[in-house]
This record gives C-alpha cells, structure tokens and sequence, in this order.
C-alpha cells in the first residue's frame, strides 16, 4: 500500500515489544491488578460446567447471558470461593480464566466520533473472559493495556467492535486511566456488491475480485486473492478504499496520497455501510495507470519482462507502454494485450484468417513486403510506412479494410492492437519484414 508504519515491529520505536506474544507477563500483571482492585475475579469453571448452565438458562428461556452479574454466584469462582479454596486452586495450578466483573444495573455514557453521544445498560452485559487459562489476553484486555501503554489517541475499528465499547469504557475506569481514554469512530460495515451483509473473504472469490490486499494463503490451504497480485496500483487501492464509507463533500474522486491526508476527517464518515462496487474499483485503477508517468509504468514492465525472459531495452518497453497505456485497466492487461510486441505469432486466429485472408491477400501482401523492404531502416517510421502503404492500395484501387486487417493479422496474430504503423514503428523494419513472410507461409 506504501504506507510507511512510524514504529512496529520493523521500525522499532519507544512503545515495544510490538508482538502481543512477547507483552504476555504485561497482560497478566494488568490482568491481576484487576483483581486486587475488586474489578475482575478469577474463574475455575470446567468447560463442561459452563456447558452445564448455558443448558439451565436455554431450557429455562432466561434472557440472562452465560456468565453476569445475575450467574455468578453460582458458579466456581474467587467471588464464590473462600480465600484459602482460592489459594489452594491458584497453588495447585488448576486451569482459570480472569473474568470482568460487569457492574449489575449502571447506565455508562460514553462518545463515538461518528455516532455521537451514546448509553448502554449493564443489566444484560456478561463478565467477559480477559484473561486465558493458556496464558494470554483476550483482544478486550490487550487493546486497552496496550493502547493505553503506547499512549494511543484515536481507535478507529469496524462496528462490530461498537457492543464491546461499553466493557472497554468501563475498563479504562477500572484502571483509573479515564483521562487518557482515547478517542473511539466505529466505521460502518462494507458490504457485498449484491444484496446485503458485511463482504466476507470469499465473497471476492465467488464473485471474481479481490477482498485482500495481498495473495493471503491460510494455514487450511486456501488461497484468496489479492490486489497487488491481481494488478492494482498501491495509490489506486488507497483512493478506491478511502471512498467506501467516506467522501469529502464534494465531486471529487481521484485523490493523491497527500490529498487525503489533508481532507480526511472522521466526522465525514457515514453512519450506513458502504456497498462494494469492483467494477468502481477497476475504474479508478484504469484512472491512476492513465495518469502515471510511461517512465514510471515501464520500469514496472521492463522488471516484469526481465521475469518472463525477454531480452528487450527499458527503451523498447517504453515503447510499447505509450502505445498500449491508455488501453489498460489492470497491469496485467499489458501481456495480454501486447504479448505481439516480445513474441512473433505462430499462430493466427482462426476466425480473423476465414474472415480475413481472401484468395487475392497473399500476392498483396507480396508486394507490400517488396515495397517496405526498400524503406531504409532508419526512416521506417509510422509516418513513412503508413504513406508508402496507402498510396500502394490508392494506386491498386484496393478496399484499405480488407488490406490493412490482414497486415495487422500478420504483425500481432489476434488482430486489435494499436494503430497498425505505430506497431510497425515500434517492431522495426527487421521484424516487419519477417513477420509478413512468416505470415504469409503458414497461414497459406
């Protein structure tokens, strides 16, 4: 995406370790501190009591969760237990989680920068695991410690996360650490280009796009596809994504990196979720390969020609890229579309040749070969070739489609392309002059 992290994992910086499976004795020092101070308690329930309960509350319809404020005194825990039974737990290493003690009936205010002022009850909120019998924190008590560690302003997150605010606000309170509260945004979902529902990893591939920004492969064996695989350009990935769910009050779609910066402001984020359009997003990759430098679109091309084996100068590519630039949606489309350039055809479409390749072309095709043949190398331009063409059907009195289709046949053998000279210009008298030979023998 080429954005450059401040401090991580890479850069390093003031706020480390940057990796939570290196923070672990951080978390359980927290984690305790909650239960000296009355906040958090620990619990020893086995999974098949819990399993127990959640069976109790089904069958007795309660709309009480599994574990709160109106169940835990049933259950086996340090609020439940006496300190030496605690201890004695503790000392002989049976397996515990650290739970959040949920105030039982308080109405906590608190602010989102989208959504404004909000309130929620505790009656029904459960006392959510923090801390895991394997050692290590769940995401409610790790974001809040290291956030408040590596002194975060803003967390901005999907709004999924926005029924778990209430459990961090009243976190950020147990600790004492309201102060340094950061600022919360729940942005809103994005969602499947048809129907609705937030867009999920496999959604791109049933539909044909990608949802990552890179290749992902998961630890199960599947793959799913990428951005910068799939031939998006970093600054047009940016832009497409800054679009989904905001937009900056006026017309304006095509942003730059610096431009964004500048203009983006969390209260312009909408409220509803933001539908994903991948034909949109094809759209404002073909804008930013129009509008980048050729220099700049060739050395990516001359990198990738190096790959693929073609012996071609960055001067050759660049040719190639200024005749084929504005046809372009994805970066991938330049080999599919101008593969004629590094590799003569060998074979010719079949359904251009009935259509195209009449029983006169052959011997036409003769005499343009004689005719650019005595063309010096050194002014077979597009100019000249197209002059010296021209004129030869004018003067033959030949219909200039059923002689130029068949000529560019010969030079790309799928017809299309650019302009036919301009691919004369580029190829050079050399090649032209093979090609029409070539041509000629195996399609007759």
């Amino acid at each position: 995406c080429e954005i450059s992290p401040d401090e991580g994992i890479k850069q390093g910086g003031n706020f480390g370790p940057y990796r939570q499976s290196e923070r672990k004795a951080i978390y359980k020092e927290y984690a305790y501190q909650l239960v000296a101070n009355g906040n958090a308690y620990f619990a020893f329930d086995t999974p098949e009591e819990l399993d127990t309960l959640r069976k109790k509350l089904e069958a007795e319809k309660s709309s009480v969760r599994q574990y709160g404020p109106a169940t835990r005194k049933q259950m086996k825990n340090s609020l439940t237990l006496s300190k030496q039974e605690n201890k004695a737990l503790l000392e002989g290493n049976t397996p515990y989680v650290i739970r959040f003690k949920m105030p039982e009936n308080e109405t906590v205010h608190f602010k989102d920068l989208i959504r404004g002022e909000m309130q929620v009850n505790t009656a029904n909120l459960d006392d959510k695991v923090l801390y895991k019998s394997d050692g290590m924190p769940t995401y409610h008590l790790a974001n809040i410690v290291d956030d408040y560690l590596m002194q975060i302003s803003h967390v901005i997150r999907g709004e999924e996360w926005l029924p778990s605010l209430t459990l961090h606000v009243l976190l950020y309170r147990s600790f004492g650490w309201e102060k340094e509260m950061p600022e919360f945004a729940h942005l809103p979902l994005l969602l499947k280009p048809v129907g609705k529902g937030k867009l999920s990893k496999r959604d791109g591939d049933k539909m044909g796009f990608p949802v990552f920004p890179l290749e992902w492969k998961t630890a199960e064996g599947d793959t799913f596809s990428g951005y910068r695989e799939a031939g998006y350009l970093p600054d047009a990935f940016l832009n497409l994504l800054a679009l989904l769910g905001w937009n900056s009050g006026t017309e304006q779609e095509i942003f730059t990196k610096e431009e964004l910066i500048k203009l983006f402001d969390l209260q312009k984020v909408g409220k509803t979720g933001a539908r994903f359009d991948p034909e949109k997003a094809k759209w404002f990759n073909q804008q930013y390969i129009q509008q980048k430098s050729t220099e700049k679109l060739s050395k990516i091309y001359f990198a990738q020609a190096q790959e693929m084996g073609f012996d071609v100068s960055p001067n050759y590519i660049e040719k190639v890229v200024s005749l084929m630039q504005d046809r372009l949606t994805l970066l991938p489309d330049f080999w599919q579309r101008s593969l004629f350039f590094f590799k003569a055809p060998k074979e010719y479409t079949p359904k251009l040749v009935k259509k195209q390749w009449k029983e006169a072309v052959p011997e036409t095709m003769e005499k343009i070969h004689a005719l650019l043949t005595e063309v010096p190398e050194n002014e077979f331009t597009t100019e000249n070739t197209e002059q010296i063409v021209k004129d030869f059907i004018a003067k033959e009195e030949l219909n200039m489609g059923k002689v130029l289709n068949p000529l560019r046949l010969l030079m790309t053998g799928i017809g299309g392309g650019p302009h036919l000279f301009d691919i004369f210009s580029v190829l050079g008298k050399t090649e032209v002059l093979l090609r029409i030979k070539n041509g000629i023998e195996n399609i007759s």
